[in-house]
């Protein structure tokens, strides 16, 4: 009720006003209406599947069987047929037992008018045609289903084509209405849902006007219309003949399954407001609004193709009005993106929204209970029994429809997943699939064989749709006291001294002229010695660490630019002025109590973030990278290990992109970088050395198929193993990659061959951590076969693919935060205990008020936390991804305009997650923390002092002599006076 008030209350559900659903869906709360919705359905909501007869039937000439204009079509030119289909006819109890696994409630099946009716009248009714019909009922009536009969689905009786010429002959009325009765007399007492035509839209404006499906007419839209207009008195003149000779006894229900595509207006005009709905009113409105409505077409129709749209009487459109007991709705290919004429989207944009459809046809007929009869996507012919894009494309669909009747107040009892089995697909053959279950058709038996997706919706309906989940839940709970709370920058930011007082820099000496300018005045002649740049005339680095201690984290990471530092490859040429800068960053940031994290290299776009000299002679392919590398980082660990508590060497070296030897070079330079620091750093420094891996979780796209599970492991062993696996394992390469690539070397698929570590450098390189760093951002799904090219690595064999129903961010980045649980659990179980730290996790959302990144932030940290307390993770800290836009677009807690800083929400949701050390009850007394001290706050002390007094002494200095110089010029003055 409460939704329903709220629904009422947004002024959407008075007829004609329905163009208001695109201000309405614009408003909708962000990004709380975009996330998967866990709830279930009503408890009396319908769960169905469905099939045509001409698609799934065969058995032709079977038993009598008379040709529809389907055959007569397919029998041209060689096309495909549905001449045995799914053999459905000679497999009832097959069919059958496929719905049991189901454990569907309804199934929508439709009567093949030619099968039963041969001669396309009510004269000479088939009894093979018959006993067919009636033992499917009377099998679903045993299994507890109820029947939902399609008297109509396309295949129209070919001598009713020859003799009237199809539905363009008003005669078609009376033909349709005296087959109608029969299938009443004959099944009505035990079918309670019944079906007149399906898609009259596809049937009217494709067989008559465009002539793409059978009877083929090319008629141009005149003939569509007139077809249109004969659909809709014959679905009215059968509903009245139920409504009075039938309903009395068999009280069933009869509606007109309508289909619809979406549509949305390229941009928020008026005009293009009204464009959409006029789409929507050429396709939808004209049959839905003669029968929900007022029994006349739609305003737009007429005024747009009056000369060309047939009239109905007053008495006929009365007769029309009224002529459904709900609204059953087809939605898919079929349709949308396939079968609707492009001149009726009018220059509008095409979108595949099932929710908005719903609450379109809520708010525009009426309220009406909504039945979805048919409804999913479709999948490549080659796909066996793991389709996996067809189970999300059906997942959305399904969350589309709960938020509907959830969120939305729309009246949806029942929705039709289609269809059951593979089968003829119409005008596509047999080129795709769109069955629950695998039909090889090649076979004799036709033996239904459950697909990835059949058993997802078997789940979805044992479960009444999606129940919340203990593990969705928010966890309350505290991290350790000395959890490590960070942000994270690629680069910091390393600007010149911009901004100090010209007295500073400047070696004149000035006196004040008294006389004359009334100002300085520069003495000729007369030059201080310069002073040393301090760290405190860097603003650059005032200003950065204003905001990060604003931020209230005790760490904070950034790389270097090893390209910078030494610009040359050779440590003999050093840029010691950058190095200085790091050296006051790093120093300033210890002062303030903010513990650095250092990488010594990071892949960047220009020569991949190292000199140029070593990226122009093969980056890691060279070897004598490695050496310089080494070079390196001894001189980092000298200037700057003093403050430095956390050494990464490499940041997040690009896996996919490696070869071989770079891979393995890169290995050896991290190895040889740590045992530096070990033996000649550790002891003083006292500081924690390892590597950052990029870890996105991988995530099997269907968790039923072996496959795809397999997949999952195999990428995540290339992505985080090839390189964690030498260092935190065995000194080698996981065998699973050695095991794939043999294989696929082997069977000339495609040339790359691991190098073998010798026992020295297994030595070497194993056991190079103090602890297990990543950066996780999001979570992809994989599927072993190959669906579309775009997103295949044919290296790994693996397609990824997208759910919808997962939160996305501008980049199209997925937001999937238990994602982030399942990587730090796979990697304590792969590799053990050991100490773990996220170094980088953060989503795209460049606004200030980015509602987004909270709800990244906020839902990231609760998962690891249950990570932590729950799975026993040895988690040690959390950074977020990133610190400000300027460095890092989009990703920043601080946004850049206009040369300014400004922090976004999300700065503020991570200071108070800081301050609560995680997420603690609103009941519990907290444990104190003790506080940490600086490791130098006596050098911070000293240090303002420092410049303090040397500030003082320049200014006692110069007042000396400029008093000096004052008093000597003016004796001197004096003097030329007299």
């Amino acid at each position: 009720m409460r939704l329903l008030v709220v629904w009422l209350a947004l002024g959407c559900c008075l007829p004609g006003r329905a163009e208001n659903i695109w201000h309405r869906f614009e408003r909708l709360p962000f990004p709380k209406d975009n996330l998967f919705l866990y709830d279930t359905f009503p408890q009396d909501f319908m769960w169905a599947v469905g099939t045509a007869a001409y698609q799934v039937e065969g058995g032709w000439q079977q038993d009598g069987r008379a040709p529809s204009i389907w055959d007569t079509h397919c029998h041209k030119d060689g096309r495909a047929t549905g001449d045995v289909a799914s053999d459905s006819y000679n497999n009832l109890y097959r069919d059958t037992e496929a719905l049991h696994i189901l454990g569907v409630s309804h199934y929508r099946f439709s009567i093949s008018w030619s099968r039963l009716f041969p001669n396309g009248t009510d004269a000479g009714a088939s009894q093979a045609g018959y006993a067919y019909y009636r033992a499917l009922i009377n099998r679903l009536k045993e299994m507890g289903i109820k029947p939902v009969v399609t008297l109509y689905h396309w295949d129209l009786p070919q001598r009713l084509q020859d003799i009237y010429g199809g539905w363009v002959n008003e005669s078609m009325v009376e033909v349709f209405e005296a087959y109608a009765k029969a299938c009443f007399n004959l099944f009505g007492k035990d079918v309670k849902y019944w079906i007149t035509i399906d898609n009259p839209y596809v049937v009217a404006w494709h067989g008559y006007s465009t002539g793409s499906l059978p009877p083929g007419i090319k008629g141009e839209k005149l003939l569509g219309y007139k077809a249109g207009h004969n659909l809709i008195k014959a679905h009215a003149r059968v509903w009245h003949l139920y409504d009075t000779e039938f309903r009395p006894q068999q009280r069933g229900q009869v509606s007109i399954a309508l289909a619809s595509h979406w549509i949305d207006p390229i941009n928020m005009t008026q005009h293009c407001i009204q464009e959409a709905r006029k789409s929507l009113d050429f396709v939808l409105g004209w049959f839905a609004r003669p029968i929900f409505i007022d029994g006349d077409y739609p305003q737009s129709m007429k005024h747009n193709v009056s000369s060309l749209l047939p009239e109905f009487t007053e008495e006929e459109k009365k007769f029309n009005k009224g002529t459904a007991d709900f609204f059953a709705l087809s939605f898919g290919p079929i349709l949308s993106f396939q079968m609707l004429d492009p001149d009726m989207k009018f220059r509008q944009m095409e979108s595949l929204s099932l929710r908005m459809v719903l609450y379109w046809i809520s708010m525009e007929y009426n309220q009406p209970p909504i039945f979805i009869l048919e409804n999913s996507w479709l999948i490549a012919a080659f796909t066996k029994r793991e389709d996996a894009k067809y189970m999300y494309y059906l997942k959305a669909f399904v969350m589309e429809t709960l938020k509907a009747i959830r969120i939305d107040g729309v009246n949806v009892i029942g929705y039709t997943a289609w269809s059951l089995m593979d089968g003829f697909e119409w005008h596509r053959e047999y080129k795709i699939r769109r069955g629950l279950f695998y039909v090889d058709f090649a076979s004799q038996n036709k033996k239904l064989m459950p697909k990835s997706s059949a058993l997802f919706y078997q789940q979805l309906i044992k479960k009444n749709g999606f129940p919340p989940l203990q593990e969705n839940q928010p966890f309350q709970g505290t991290f350790p006291c000395n959890f490590s709370w960070g942000v994270t920058a690629c680069t910091i930011q390393v600007l010149k001294i911009d901004t100090i007082p010209a007295q500073f820099n400047d070696p004149s000496v000035y006196v004040w002229d008294m006389n004359k300018t009334k100002g300085l005045t520069k003495v000729d002649g007369l030059k201080m010695p310069k002073r040393k740049t301090h760290c405190a005339d860097y603003a650059s680095i005032r200003l950065q660490i204003s905001m990060l201690r604003s931020t209230h984290i005790n760490h904070f990471y950034f790389s270097l630019k090893w390209s910078s530092i030494v610009p040359h490859g050779n440590i003999s040429q050093i840029n010691h002025s950058i190095l200085h800068y790091y050296q006051c960053f790093v120093s300033e940031l210890v002062h303030v109590n903010i513990t650095p994290v250092v990488a010594l290299w990071q892949p960047m776009a220009e020569h991949q973030g190292m000199p140029s000299k070593f990226y122009k002679m093969g980056g890691w392919d060279n070897i004598h990278t490695v050496d310089a590398f080494v070079e390196y980082a001894r001189l980092c660990f000298k200037e700057l290990g003093t403050f430095v508590a956390i050494w990464i060497t490499m940041h997040e070296p690009p896996v996919r992109n490696l070869t071989s030897t770079s891979g393995h070079n890169l290995l050896k330079a991290h190895a040889l970088a740590w045992h530096l620091y070990d033996k000649e750093f550790r002891k003083s420094q006292k500081g924690k050395i390892s590597l950052v891996l990029h870890a996105d979780w991988v995530e099997p796209a269907s968790p039923f198929s072996r496959n795809d599970n397999n997949t999952s492991e195999r990428v995540l062993e290339f992505e985080i193993g090839r390189l964690a696996d030498p260092i935190f394992l065995s000194g080698d390469y996981p065998r699973v990659m050695r095991e794939w690539l043999s294989q696929r070397n082997s069977h000339g698929v495609f040339d790359f061959h691991l190098p073998h570590f010798t026992e020295n450098e297994k030595h070497l390189i194993k056991g190079t951590f103090d602890f297990f760093a990543l950066t996780h951002y999001t979570t992809e799904l994989v599927h072993w076969e190959m669906e579309h090219t775009g997103r295949y690595d044919y290296g790994l064999e693996v397609q990824f693919i997208t759910d919808s129903t997962f939160l996305h961010s501008p980049h199209k980045y997925a937001v999937v935060p238990w994602g982030l649980r399942k990587i730090l659990n796979w990697i304590k179980s792969k590799y053990g205990d050991i100490p773990i730290y996220v170094l980088g996790n953060g989503i795209d959302d460049g606004k200030l008020e980015d509602k987004l990144r909270v709800y990244y932030i906020q839902h990231y940290i609760n998962e690891a936390l249950k990570a932590t307390q729950i799975d026993g993770v040895d988690l040690r800290g959390y950074f977020v991804y990133s610190f400000t836009d300027k460095m890092d677009p989009q990703f920043g807690l601080f946004k850049y305009v206009a040369n300014k800083y400004e922090a976004k929400d999300s700065k503020n949701i991570y200071r108070r997650i800081i301050d609560n050390n995680g997420f603690p009850s609103v009941d519990a007394t907290p444990a104190p923390c003790p506080e940490e001290t600086s490791k130098c706050v006596d050098c911070h002390m000293f240090q303002t002092r420092k410049y303090l007094f040397a500030f003082v002494a320049f200014m006692c200095f110069v007042f000396i002599v400029s008093v000096f110089m004052i008093t000597y010029y003016s004796k001197k003055g004096k003097r030329r006076y007299k």
